[in-house]
């Protein structure tokens, strides 16, 4: 008995040190800031927390961040397929190079990036001006805040398709063509199903970076609230202005709409796992 006893425990050697070191670093590092974040937040009753959750700026605020978010994370999720496509299956001059430069928002100080897309978009700058005599304001706007987004949560996308396509086997490919199925029609049957679980997860990735991103998008939105004013900027405004209960209850009301949504679009990627195992 003591034997069997014991070779189960060197089964998982080290466990019992490995789940305390686990626990410990995930208290310090994501329960304890959420619980302080609750905690702030019980200062208000609840009339006056759903005051403030309700006010028209900040129901103004959370629309913006998601109708963005998603706008960026979808338009990422159709470039980053494309660009993950391109970097796996076809050779070419310079593939190195922009694969690396895929990674360029990860190791860009956020603000960096904000003060250059503001730069380029602005209606003096090198494509603002291209722009403006079509009507098209980039900087200052929602657009704006859109293609910030789009910059950094692009990586999201196609370090997680890339795995995939390059693990990917080519025999039920050839075998379509061999059939006769055209291109269009073996990405469809063939390839897209697999891909559907890794572009749900880079597009959770991409969106919920997009919710709560602030350097990036602090400077070329505007900050005009009701029109371009994000969630996190009008927390940073409510914690300057030493209401630390308010910017509490926008934050967890952000935090509770945000982790809805994700739980959604997980939901939606293992259902879709488990649709392509059965099939």
């Amino acid at each position: 008995m003591s034997q069997a006893r014991a070779g189960r425990s060197r089964v998982l050697p080290g466990f019992g040190l490995t789940l305390g070191y686990s626990v410990a670093y995930l208290s310090l590092v994501v329960l304890l800031p959420l619980s302080a974040l609750l905690i702030n937040s019980t200062g208000l009753d609840w009339a006056k927390f759903w005051q403030v959750a309700t006010d028209p700026r900040v129901l103004a605020s959370y629309r913006i961040s998601f109708t963005t978010s998603a706008a960026a994370a979808l338009i990422d999720a159709v470039l980053g397929l494309l660009l993950a496509w391109v970097l796996v299956r076809y050779e070419f001059p310079g593939r190195k190079l922009c694969d690396a430069l895929i990674d360029l928002p990860f190791a860009l100080p956020t603000a960096v990036a904000g003060v250059s897309l503001t730069a380029l978009y602005a209606p003096n700058g090198w494509i603002g001006s291209l722009l403006e005599p079509l009507g098209i304001k980039a900087a200052f706007s929602q657009l704006g805040i859109t293609l910030a987004l789009m910059f950094i949560g692009l990586p999201f996308v196609v370090r997680t398709l890339q795995p995939v396509l390059q693990d990917a086997e080519r025999d039920a490919e050839e075998a379509s063509a061999t059939l006769g199925a055209g291109r269009f029609r073996t990405f469809r049957t063939i390839i897209l199903p697999g891909l559907v679980p890794p572009l749900l997860t880079g597009f959770a990735l991409a969106f919920a970076r997009g919710i709560g991103e602030y350097g990036s998008v602090v400077f070329i939105s505007g900050n005009m609230p009701m029109k371009t004013e994000i969630a996190p900027l009008l927390i940073m405004s409510k914690l300057e202005q030493y209401d630390y209960a308010g910017a509490a209850a926008v934050a967890v009301l952000l935090l509770l709409i945000s982790f809805l949504m994700l739980l959604v679009i997980n939901s939606l990627q293992r259902w879709s796992s488990r649709k392509k195992e059965a099939v």
